[in-house]
């Protein structure tokens, strides 16, 4: 049954399993789980099985077969490190130094030599927050050894955890000089970029922003109006960030090293100057922006007749934010917050200026939204509900609330859109066999299918013809397990075992189909301003338009401006580029989930002690993890924290079972908890269980 026994340490014993053939893989740590990633698909690693592997090494992987049937792997040695420093709190250890990992994914300590004088040169005292180089790997039988290289600070400082979650991914605030100077001689000049051939002036269509209200930059807007035909005319306009950035200039050179802005809770790391993504290349309203635009012709249904795109000069109109257009969505009511109403009213005002009905419009938009999605599941898309919480801040930087943010009319209008975009852009370049950054998610590992629909069996949330069709990952047998959980006790745990059954999305060179969108060909197109591989995919497009326009040899000094030329050029190094904006884009949303589970501890240590009620969302062999009704934050109930006896973890089931009073913990069931500790530093909420509840009806 995968049973395994716990005390309350968590500790468990072993289990008699079949070793089978070996592969080589990297390893992916999370809070609650390890694994590794393999060509032939992903493996669960049990904590012993890790040894002396850390989060994302290139590992070599027996795989034993347990009794449930489920392939495990163990990790037989390390082929290539990936973890090169650690952030984490130096003390004494007799006559070492110890630097012990904040990172909770990495278990080793980590030892200072006596001959090392790096603690005296930096003036690091006991409890003091380092970054550490890391010179001894630790194996079997040594523990790893560091050298200090950098004090952080002192672990009373308010911004410290975030500061930790930097140093530990490598992130750096600021902006290297020389790319600032570059981007300081930029101009919006729209006169010069019309002399152009290819450049559109659409600075008479009436376009829009919709962005989240407290959002700094606008990189996309839309226009929408019906046909005669009964259909849409869909314009999607991006900021055409090409226009000024010059392949290997240097402003493209610290965009490729960072491939993606990084969005922390206190702050955003831009992966452009923000003379860029603030100013130039920001769709302000009222003002003349360079664009690069799709305009996509759809019948009554939603299905695309046409789509052409071409750099284009812009003029958005009204800066809408999501809040405020769906009270214009939604057509008034009592429950409506009164700012977004204010905003909405200003921003209707705005468009009557320009002759149009701003409520109209949204209603078109809205309208195409709902075509498209019902496209999108007839062709086998899976739109998983994954509400994100943030932690909302002081100007001090302090936590004082947390929103769980939804999809919305407003959202999904924006988010079908931009697919739409990204799908046609990627079909243009696939159809041209042209190399770029296309957006690939493979399908998932019949292992991970297969566990997945043996739990919701188990748990009852599926039936036996919809388990079958998800075991042989039919992608409308998955969306249709999200959406006849939607809205009853099981959701929670079908979107969470579906989607971690899922492959990582990532990018290739090539095209090779996206499983979840149900997309023959998908690309990221719609952000330059924040992902390197969006900047990518306009270059090559333009180059592109410019072969097809424009003589030869005009349009081979546009390609060698856009994409290079000889061994460094784009065609060359693009397999590189996409492996490194895959790694930086998983750092980034790992820091930013980190960076407000720091934040969620910061707010929680005011709160010691408090009880509340709240759902089981995962469990694991470290205990339950449970989601707080007051503000939808993520705690911990550690096995010494459920109850003093032994506890049985089914990780078939996903439950936990106290063996003397057959207290049952598994997922969805209702919990009162209380706030027992928080680690700020870590980002970790421990809870307390103090009652427990079946699953809510």
């Amino acid at each position: 049954m995968g049973r395994g026994r716990h005390s309350k340490n968590g500790r468990r014993g072993p289990a008699r399993s079949r070793r089978l053939p070996g592969l080589t893989g990297t390893v992916r740590v999370y809070d609650a789980r390890a694994e590794v990633e393999t060509a032939e698909g992903v493996y669960r690693l049990g904590s012993r099985s890790m040894r002396e592997a850390m989060p994302g090494d290139r590992v070599y992987v027996s795989l034993q077969r347990g009794r449930n049937g489920v392939r495990r792997a163990v990790v037989e040695h390390v082929i290539d490190r990936a973890v090169a420093a650690i952030v984490g709190v130096f003390e004494p250890a007799g006559p070492l130094g110890a630097v012990r990992p904040l990172d909770a994914r990495i278990k080793q300590d980590f030892f200072v030599l006596p001959t090392d004088g790096s603690p005296q040169r930096l003036g690091v005292e006991p409890g003091d927050i380092v970054s550490a180089r890391i010179v001894e790997y630790p194996s079997r039988t040594e523990a790893g050894v560091v050298t200090l290289e950098r004090r952080i600070g002192d672990a009373n400082e308010p911004s410290l955890g975030i500061e930790c979650i930097m140093a530990r991914y490598g992130f750096v605030d600021g902006y290297p000089q020389v790319a600032v100077d570059e981007a300081s001689t930029f101009e919006v000049d729209v006169e010069a970029a019309l002399a152009d051939p290819l450049r559109r002036d659409i600075r008479d269509r009436f376009a829009i922003t919709i962005d989240p209200v407290d959002a700094r930059d606008f990189d996309d807007a839309i226009s929408v109006e019906r046909t005669l035909r009964g259909g849409w005319m869909l314009g999607v306009h991006i900021a055409d960030v090409s226009h000024y950035v010059d392949w290997a200039s240097a402003i493209d050179l610290e965009a490729r090293r960072r491939s993606t802005s990084v969005y922390l809770a206190d702050r955003v790391l831009p992966m452009l100057p923000e003379r860029l993504c603030n100013d130039l290349c920001s769709l302000r309203p009222d003002e003349d922006r360079l664009a690069f635009t799709v305009d996509i012709e759809l019948d009554a249904q939603g299905r695309v007749r046409m789509y052409e795109p071409y750099p284009s000069v812009i003029r958005s109109r009204v800066r809408m934010d999501y809040g405020a257009a769906d009270v214009l969505l939604q057509g008034g009511g009592a429950e409506l917050d009164a700012a977004a109403c204010g905003r909405a009213e200003t921003a209707v005002e705005a468009a009557r200026a320009d002759g149009v009905d701003l409520r109209a419009f949204l209603r078109n938009a809205d309208a195409l939204a709902r075509a498209r999605r019902e496209i999108r599941r007839k062709r086998g898309s899976i739109d998983f509900d994954t509400p994100e919480v943030h932690v909302l801040l002081d100007e001090a930087g302090m936590p004082v609330d947390i929103v769980t943010r939804e999809r919305t009319a407003a959202t999904s209008l924006v988010e079908e859109a931009m697919l739409l975009a990204n799908e046609c852009v990627a079909e243009f370049l696939a159809d041209r066999d042209l190399v770029s950054a296309y957006r690939v998610h493979e399908d998932p590992s019949p292992d991970s299918l297969a566990s997945a629909a043996k739990t919701l069996t188990e748990l009852g949330a599926v039936e036996g013809g919809l388990a079958a069709g998800i075991m042989l990952g039919d992608p409308r047998a998955i969306n249709a397990a999200v959406e006849d959980a939607a809205g009853t006790a099981f959701a929670p745990q079908v979107n969470a075992l579906l989607l971690r059954a899922q492959q990582r999305a990532v990018y290739k060179s090539h095209n090779e189909g996206h499983y979840a969108l149900g997309a023959r060909a998908y690309c990221h197109f719609t952000s330059p301003i924040r992902r390197y591989p969006d900047l990518l995919a306009h270059r090559v497009l333009k180059a592109a338009l410019a072969k097809r326009e424009l003589g030869k040899k005009e349009a081979a000094a546009r390609e060698s401006r856009l994409t290079g030329k000889g061994p460094q050029a784009l065609e060359a190094i693009c397999p590189q580029l996409c492996r490194q904006a895959s790694d930086n884009e998983r750092a980034a949303d790992a820091a930013a989930t980190a960076s407000q589970k720091v934040k969620v501890a910061q707010l929680y240590a005011s709160h010691i002690g408090e009880r509340d009620t709240g759902t089981v969302s995962w469990i694991s062999d470290l205990g339950a993890f449970v989601r707080l009704d007051a503000t939808g934050a993520e705690g911990l109930v550690r096995m010494s924290a459920l109850g003093n006896e032994w506890w049985d973890f089914d990780d078939v089931r996903l439950a936990l079972t106290g063996e003397s009073t057959g207290t049952r913990v598994g997922l969805g069931c209702r919990v009162v908890v209380e706030v027992a500790s928080v680690n700020v530093l870590r980002g970790h909420l421990d809870l307390k269980l103090i009652h427990v509840s079946g699953p809510v009806s």
